[in-house]
């Protein structure tokens, strides 16, 4: 669970992306790449003094053909309804501007910790340049040099203060499941008609639900929590013109649910920020559904359900685990066969397997299939075990893990998959030396 979100905004050419280069590049966990994920640098994961942070850089925004008012605007936006914390970063070297002040006066509306990080500040006689940004009206400012990795801990530990407590509700004996997918695709319908009355707003416009809504229900004689993420409000050119930015709303209803359904809009295919919205689950370790919407108007002559399935997982070869339903919200059809398959699959993403079951197997598969050599050394695998659940984790201990390809992982994970069922659950296996 995340303990805060935190923004990093300010003008063009102050370093913001430098600044989250930096805390990424010297304290990231968890943000890595798997195959076949699209992946920006617009997001990271940390972890400083025990508690987990996520980092925005506003500074990846492009805004090809739009006025500097509207990118600072926008960048506004994205840290008052993201954020928990700001980090409004200005330039030790070109010193306060005009536009620095313009920025303070919008973050002072946003009621939100804020920050000062003055960057840049690559030699220490420039400590005194810091405090004219006390002029800004943000408390005290911080001096830091993203180049040299200057002040960093005094900034962290700054964030770690001043980050206000989330409120964020905790399940427990309820199943909980988030709707994720970009915007327009039927995710609002597809939660009314999960619930079967019209608890959420339903409109043909993009973005029309703003905050994530948590509905509890119960369902044959089950608790459950659907989490509704059907966007990101529009004011203007606000920036889900941005689409990349849409998975930020998804991220901390990802993170708190047992379960996670993709919806794919069936009538237009899959666009690539589907991927990006899906990728994040992914990396959390989530079960996943994927949800075909609006197949009661495809054309069944022109894609059959077979020949869907087949499209999906070509475009998600990293969710070959998934299960894909084929249903429409507007008539509900086969919508009931959802919650079953959520139970199932949050099961299997519970499951524990004995450690003499597991080496059974993992034995047999390398009976089966030897590991191959490499210049001249062979892996040798001696022993498995299962360390956690959601998602299954598993632990191998070998000889030399560089002797270890990738690929024989994945034939290792398979075997597993063959032999356990895991469908709609990632796992995750880890190859550690023995002894180490």
């Amino acid at each position: 669970m995340i303990d805060g979100v935190i923004a990093i905004v300010g003008r063009p050419n102050v370093g913001k992306s430098s600044l989250f280069n930096r805390i990424m590049g010297e304290r990231i966990s968890i943000v890595h790449d798997q195959p076949g994920v699209t992946r920006d640098r617009l997001y990271g994961k940390t972890t400083w003094l025990t508690k987990d942070l996520r980092f925005i850089d506003t500074g990846g925004i492009q805004m090809e053909g739009q006025a500097f008012a509207e990118e600072i605007q926008m960048q506004v936006d994205i840290a008052i309804d993201e954020a928990d914390l700001i980090l409004f970063v200005v330039s030790t070297v070109e010193g306060l501007t005009n536009d620095d002040q313009h920025i303070a006066r919008l973050l002072r509306e946003a009621n939100k910790p804020v920050i000062v990080v003055s960057n840049k500040m690559d030699d220490v006689q420039q400590k005194s340049d810091v405090y004219e940004f006390y002029a800004l009206g943000h408390g005290d400012p911080i001096g830091v040099s993203a180049e040299h990795g200057i002040g960093f801990g005094d900034l962290l530990d700054q964030v770690i203060k001043n980050l206000p407590e989330r409120g964020i509700p905790q399940y427990e004996d309820e199943l909980s499941f988030c709707i994720i997918g970009r915007p327009n695709v039927g995710k609002s319908s597809l939660v009314n008609a999960i619930l079967n009355q019209d608890r959420v707003i339903v409109s043909d416009i993009e973005g029309t639900t703003r905050d994530a809504v948590d509905t509890p229900f119960r369902f044959n004689d089950r608790d459950y929590v659907v989490v509704d993420t059907a966007g990101i409000r529009k004011r203007g050119k606000v920036y889900e013109d941005v689409e990349k930015y849409s998975v930020l709303r998804a991220m901390s209803a990802i993170e708190r649910c047992d379960v996670v359904i993709f919806v794919i809009d069936g009538e237009v295919g899959i666009r690539a920020q589907d991927k990006h919205v899906v990728g994040y689950a992914h990396d959390e370790g989530k079960p996943i559904l994927i949800v075909n919407n609006k197949w009661d108007i495809v054309d069944k002559e022109e894609e059959s359900m077979d020949a869907a399935r087949k499209r999906i997982a070509s475009e998600f070869l990293y969710l070959s685990y998934a299960p894909v339903a084929f249903v429409s919200a507007l008539t509900k059809k086969r919508v009931h066969t959802l919650l079953p398959i959520v139970e199932d699959i949050y099961t299997n993403s519970q499951k524990r397997i004995s450690t003499s079951v597991i080496n059974e197997v993992i034995q047999d598969a390398i009976r089966l299939t030897p590991p191959p050599s490499h210049k001249g050394h062979r892996l040798k695998v001696y022993y498995a075990s299962q360390v956690a659940v959601g998602p299954p984790t598993f632990v191998i201990f070998v000889n030399d893990p560089e002797l270890c390809h990738f690929s024989y992982k994945r034939y290792l994970e398979n075997q597993l998959r063959i032999a356990f069922d895991f469908t709609g659950t990632p796992i995750r296996i880890l190859i550690r030396k023995r002894g180490a």
